[in-house]
């Protein structure tokens, strides 16, 4: 299937390069919705890998790659549940997301995250499964998880550690205050730096280029600079998980559902 428009994303090819497009309102907030159209996706790898060099990752929405996890969707369902019920489909959930984002992570082709806007929380961690981060000067990164009472969950602290330095990834996740493309670049997690409203066209530029090259090599030149961090992400999912059912979290999580604001996700 080369081709296909869902409720919550499309994806096209064309000339050896898939552009996966994010499409939900209000802000490409992954649910299971969005979930379910990513497993679609990367179920179709086995058909579109013998064609493809290049999937870039973008967004239609006008000011936001993704603010993340489905935060709503997820209390709503959970807060009716009793403890070891509400375990279990936060386990269920999160580990397809893991599924996901490490078949993205490992696909045989490269992937390039074109972000604009916002990129906070699970989609910080859908561009950090991909190969390169390509960025528009208004981008933002944040992880501001922990002013819910959790940590990243969807993979993000094993791969930002893979990318970037230690005390980077602390300023990070501690403060959950959200840093510029500007300072993302410096640190080396964002490869490239576009203009305002120019990062899908610089990701497509990228693309080109690289279409040009052997696919054996690449894909080889892949595994080797990229290896998944396995073990961390495991513990990073029980710990997530661990959390994710606490009493704290649960308050936290009813306090954003009830923010009248049009963007409580903002640090």
């Amino acid at each position: 299937m080369k081709s296909f428009t869902g409720k919550t994303l499309r994806w096209e090819w064309r000339g050896g390069v898939i552009e996966l497009t994010l499409d939900h309102l209000p802000a490409n907030e992954i649910g299971t919705a969005m979930l379910s159209e990513l497993e679609e996706f990367v179920a179709a790898f086995g058909v579109l890998a013998p064609e493809t060099s290049v999937c870039i990752v973008a967004s239609a929405r006008e000011s936001v790659f993704s603010a993340g996890a489905d935060l709503r969707e997820l209390y709503n369902k959970a807060a009716p549940l009793p403890k070891e019920e509400r375990l279990a489909g936060v386990r269920d959930f999160v580990g397809r997301i893991h599924a996901v984002f490490n078949a993205i992570d490992a696909a045989p082709f490269v992937t390039i995250a074109a972000v604009h806007g916002v990129c906070f929380g699970g989609g910080f961690e859908l561009a950090l499964a991909c190969d390169i981060i390509i960025a528009d000067k208004m981008a933002r990164f944040a992880f501001p998880e922990l002013r819910l009472g959790l940590i990243p969950g969807f993979g993000g602290i094993p791969r930002l550690k893979r990318d970037v330095g230690n005390a980077f990834i602390r300023d990070v996740l501690f403060t959950g205050r959200s840093i510029n493309a500007t300072r993302a670049h410096a640190m080396g997690l964002v490869a490239q730096l576009a203009a305002e409203g120019e990062a899908l066209r610089v990701a497509r530029g990228t693309a080109s280029q690289i279409t040009k090259f052997d696919p054996f090599a690449r894909a080889a030149a892949k595994d080797f600079v990229k290896p998944i961090p396995l073990e961390e992400l495991r513990r990073e999912f029980e710990l997530f998980c661990e959390l994710c059912t606490s009493p704290a979290v649960m308050a936290a999580l009813k306090k954003f559902v009830e923010d009248s604001g049009p963007m409580p996700y903002l640090p």
